[in-house]
């Protein structure tokens, strides 16, 4: 048996803010520990290789921090490292989770043409994660891609309102919508784009869902915690919430209230 210890949130940056914002409102008696890697962001154009280790790093660190279960609350990690970590690298008594099967599982409730589109990051469409689990729990729902390279460095850098994200957002939007003029449904699979949704949903034609993840994982972990007793035992629960990064912790204060709606004190942490 484990000590009791805090549920981790791993985001390669401050994306994953957005997620656990839901998870601590679905459940906020819960300790909780968010690390950003801002130091090495972004993940979505690094290879398989790198991800996987720059993942496997954090996760590791948060289990040091006396984490039992922790959460990739990115996209890109959950695409490219959460199976191999699963399978190979995790100390018995430890659990890893990700974004991207919460998302799937849920799908078919949104689409009624069963097209739906994706925008993600360069790396999570050419993982095509989200094809083959959606194809694995719903096999009669046809999946589009496509890659917003522009998106995740406009969030970062807080340019959501400037001419060049409406000139991005809106380009993407068309691209993802020519491939079929069926799609009904689009997910937003990175975690930073929530950000973009007011100028999103001025490009989306009428009759189209945008589906922002946060509340679909937090909703899922919900579900994970009751049917698993055996994890969510040794979850402690005091309400308390600490934030780490890779990088300088002043900066990541003040972006980070940008995504979790409130005011926050970060540390900094050395990975590697």
């Amino acid at each position: 048996m484990h000590k009791q210890g805090p549920i981790g949130i791993f985001d390669s940056g401050y994306g994953g803010l957005t997620v656990f914002k839901e998870i601590h409102k679905a459940l906020p008696r819960y300790d909780y520990i968010y690390l950003g890697d801002n130091a090495r962001v972004p993940y979505g154009t690094r290879s398989f290789e790198t991800v996987y280790e720059f993942t496997r790093e954090c996760v590791f660190k948060l289990f040091e921090l006396g984490c039992n279960l922790v959460i990739l609350a990115c996209n890109t990690a959950s695409a490219k490292a959460l199976r191999t970590i699963q399978q190979n690298d995790l100390p018995e008594g430890k659990k890893v989770l990700g974004v991207i099967r919460p998302t799937t599982e849920s799908i078919n409730q949104y689409t009624q043409t069963k097209q739906i589109g994706i925008l993600a990051t360069q790396g999570t469409v050419l993982s095509n994660s989200y094809k083959i689990e959606i194809n694995k729990f719903h096999p009669d729902i046809k999946v589009f891609q496509h890659a917003c390279p522009f998106w995740v460095p406009l969030v970062e850098n807080n340019e959501i309102q400037s001419a060049g994200a409406h000139y991005f957002v809106k380009n993407d939007i068309e691209q993802l919508l020519a491939q079929s003029p069926q799609i009904d449904t689009i997910v937003l699979a990175c975690t930073h784009y929530p950000l973009l949704l007011p100028i999103i949903e001025q490009y989306v034609p009428q009759g189209i869902q945008v589906i922002a993840q946060g509340e679909l994982v937090a909703n899922s972990l919900v579900g994970y915690l009751q049917r698993h007793p055996e994890v969510e035992t040794q979850c402690s629960k005091t309400g308390s919430l600490q934030f780490y990064t890779t990088d300088d912790p002043n900066d990541f204060e003040e972006k980070a209230e940008i995504f979790f709606n409130s005011k926050i004190s970060a540390g900094h942490i050395k990975i590697g």
